[in-house]
């Protein structure tokens, strides 16, 4: 089996499962597990009957970041029990889930109080989902290249692919970076209620944040779409050798015919024969062949 023929076998495969994976974690909520152990934080609040512990068992009755949530790209989820004051709708699967608002547009202009840190975070969550959108476009244009360049058997055209495909690894490693840059911040530089820093002691030690799967399904996309870049690159260097060896067999039937000046005798048609030069020697007469030369 030529080596162009498996190589992309083996691409086409690898760039679709990379495109399923990125797309169930680009759609999927289950980035971030947030596990609040509430039952332990109501045991230690109830121990204590001082003002600042009534008023944190109310937070904790009513206060969203109490409650075991998960986090994706788009929604914030309840698996467990759903916050009585926060408005939330029924997802796909069946979750109570409440919209990330990314403000666009910012009809309410609530952004007006925004600190410094608190754009810059916006920013890069708006520039992650554009970057994950963009690799999905770029993947879609490998797509036709590649679908193109399979059947042509174009070296052109499955390179256009490799190159497509390496652009849409980095666009969504870029996303991903960029992801990481808005956990940080979330944790580390927000300031507000919902936000670490700002978490009562008690939430934060009895709260365990934990990657989830649709983030490793991610990491291991952005795996896939590489190798997938890779093969692509090595079936274009097989296609063209295999097409540099297929010219090169047919040059050998190519032989020079030069033109060699030949006699042919055709059916019918004598050769033409060189004419004999006439004899120069004595002339004889009919008369005179009888007495030899001299006429007595």
């Amino acid at each position: 089996m030529p080596c162009s023929a498996v190589t992309l076998s083996l691409a086409t495969i690898t760039s679709i499962i990379a495109v399923a994976l990125l797309a169930i974690a680009f759609t999927t909520d289950n980035w971030l597990y947030i596990d609040v152990k509430r039952t332990s934080i109501q045991n230690y609040l109830s121990k204590h009957s001082d003002a600042q512990s009534q008023a944190l068992l109310e937070s904790v009755n009513s206060k969203y970041y109490y409650y075991t949530r998960t986090k994706g790209l788009f929604r914030t989820c309840y698996p467990k029990e759903k916050p009585p004051t926060v408005k939330t709708y029924l997802s796909p699967l069946e979750t109570h889930c409440n919209n990330i608002n990314y403000y666009i547009p910012d009809e309410n202009n609530d952004t007006r109080d925004f600190t410094d840190d608190a754009w810059t975070r916006l920013h890069m969550g708006r520039s992650m989902i554009a970057l994950f959108i963009i690799s999905f476009i770029a993947i879609f244009a490998a797509f036709c290249t590649g679908v193109t360049g399979c059947w042509r058997r174009s070296p052109g055209n499955i390179t256009s692919t490799a190159i497509l495909m390496l652009l849409a690894c980095l666009l969504s490693a870029g996303a991903m970076g960029l992801w990481h840059a808005v956990e940080y911040y979330e944790k580390e530089k927000q300031v507000g209620d919902e936000y670490y820093q700002q978490w009562s002691t008690v939430l934060q030690d009895h709260t365990r944040v934990n990657y989830d799967w649709s983030y490793m399904v991610a990491w291991v996309g952005v795996g896939w779409s590489l190798v997938a870049a890779i093969l692509f690159s090595g079936a274009a260097m097989c296609l063209r050798g295999e097409r540099e060896r297929e010219e090169a067999i047919n040059m050998q039937y190519l032989m020079p015919v030069y033109p060699q000046k030949q006699q042919y005798a055709y059916a019918g048609y004598p050769v033409p024969q060189p004419q004999q030069q006439p004899y120069a020697g004595p002339y004889y007469t009919t008369g005179s062949a009888a007495y030899g030369p001299y006429n007595y």
